[in-house]
């Protein structure tokens, strides 16, 4: 294995707070992490947790109070490493006047590309993000997904093989969500190696080839979406329809729910076969049956609680 994209070590970040800024917050607490080329890495944690400020960081858009961290073997304390990274904030601002075209062609300026290679990168980048149509719309006619689209577009018009995306899905509409998660596998298609933010867990269970969890600023836990959740199933789900006149084995009825002309019901793994029978039994017309496991929303869940908990300690005192 080759050297990681991308290397944190020890990264930590104190904010002095209060009104005579007397007291320190650690916004970021010794994060260690490596990433590897091409891999499509998920960065998770609710609001507040440290992602921002990891990805600031990165940025050298602020400073580590301790630690330092590398991209593709260039710290970041090298500004020519800026070369080699693309960057969408989590709320960009773009002036809203310019149209998506001049915007991009104003970023490839940067990278000292000649007039005719700018024109003809700019109209690439505008139909990869799926924008051919709209290049000459200014920005304050934009939705927000496709100030999302044209905002990657802007982090990749160099062709960097790094790309840092903060909270890409937040507040999209489920096409737009959709849009930016295609783009996203078209990166990671291209070999790219692809660091995104985010607290929409189905995103990164979708997109992810690794995550990892941040919480107050601390890591959690690294690895596959399988392997952070157990994959074993924990019921199994049914759905089917019944015919005209026929009733559903009262050992099912009390756990079955309506859904239109539709059932569902959840049986532990033990019992699928038995459940089954009794449906075939009652001439049930067998719909689907899938696994139920536990998401990574389920872990993200109880790592929050177990946090909480180990803040707010119960006392003696405390009803049972």
């Amino acid at each position: 294995m080759g050297t990681p994209a991308i290397e944190i070590d020890g990264l930590t970040k104190d904010y002095t707070v209060g009104f005579w800024r007397k007291r320190k917050r650690r916004s970021l607490d010794n994060l260690t992490l490596q990433i590897q080329e091409g891999e499509a890495f998920g960065f998770l944690g609710p609001n507040g947790a440290g992602k921002t400020t990891t990805l600031k960081l990165l940025m050298s858009l602020i400073f580590p109070t301790a630690g330092t961290a590398r991209v593709r073997g260039r710290s970041i304390d090298d500004v020519r490493m800026h070369r080699e990274i693309g960057y969408l904030p989590e709320q960009p601002y773009f002036y809203d006047y310019l149209t998506a075209r001049e915007l991009l062609d104003y970023y490839a300026r940067f990278f000292g590309y000649p007039a005719v290679e700018r024109s003809q990168r700019v109209t690439r980048f505008l139909e990869r993000v799926g924008l051919a149509e709209e290049g000459n719309v200014q920005l304050r006619k934009f939705s927000k997904g496709m100030m999302q689209r044209v905002g990657i577009a802007q982090a990749i018009v160099h062709d960097p093989q790094v790309i840092f995306l903060d909270e890409p899905m937040s507040g999209l509409d489920p096409v737009g969500r959709r849009e930016v998660r295609d783009i996203i596998l078209d990166l990671k298609r291209q070999g790219r190696t692809v660091f995104f933010s985010t607290h929409i867990l189905s995103d990164a269970e979708m997109l992810c080839d690794r995550v990892a969890v941040l919480l107050g600023g601390k890591l959690q836990g690294v690895g596959a979406p399988g392997e952070i959740v157990s994959m074993q199933a924990y019921a199994m789900e049914i759905f089917f329809e019944m015919r005209d006149g026929r009733l559903l084995p009262s050992a099912l009825a009390q756990h079955a729910t309506k859904i239109g002309e539709r059932f569902r019901v959840e049986v532990p793994e033990e019992q699928l076969y038995s459940a089954l029978e009794q449906l075939r039994g009652c001439e049930a017309r067998i719909l689907s049956v899938a696994p139920l496991r536990p998401t990574l929303e389920d872990y993200f869940l109880k790592l929050v609680a177990r946090d909480r908990a180990s803040q707010h300690p119960a006392e003696p005192g405390d009803a049972q």
